[in-house]
């Protein structure tokens, strides 16, 4: 079987698993949140139920990266909204919400496994990769110029 199927079987598993009366992306945020007060901070007047459909979305975007190897206008317009001069988003915190992220996916996938752990990990690097690099990366305005 391919990590990407493992991934997709993964994904859905934990898209129908709640645990203690919470779904995956609510325990991802909650861990997420208490992991580094510096992402607290970040999230303290954010709507999450608002913040729990974007990063639904951006599941997609992520996955069609890896998928595709190419940068959609999505995931372009995600890595320039997350920037250092949009939200200010440190590239060490992508480190952080892996190691949560998958954390939770221990939790939530019963079936998981060091090839589930590595599949999501393959899934979420190229995007991770591509969002750490285009922080400080200037963006083009829609003129092309800066």
């Amino acid at each position: 079987m391919s990590f990407e199927q493992i991934f997709d079987d993964s994904y859905e598993r934990v898209l129908r698993t709640r645990k203690d009366g919470t779904d995956f992306f609510g325990a991802f945020y909650h861990r997420f949140l208490h992991d580094d007060e510096r992402i607290a901070q970040r999230f303290a007047n954010t709507d999450m139920a608002v913040q729990q459909s974007m990063l639904k979305k951006s599941f997609y975007s992520l996955f069609a990266f890896y998928a595709s190897g190419q940068a959609d206008g999505a995931i372009r317009r995600i890595a320039e909204r997350h920037n250092r001069d949009h939200l200010d988003i440190h590239p060490e915190f992508y480190d952080r919400w892996l190691e949560c992220l998958i954390s939770s996916v221990k939790r939530f996938d019963d079936e998981f496994s060091e090839d589930v752990e590595l599949a999501w990990r393959l899934v979420m690097a190229p995007g991770i990769t591509y969002m750490k690099f285009k922080y400080d990366k200037p963006c083009p305005t829609p003129s092309g110029k800066r």
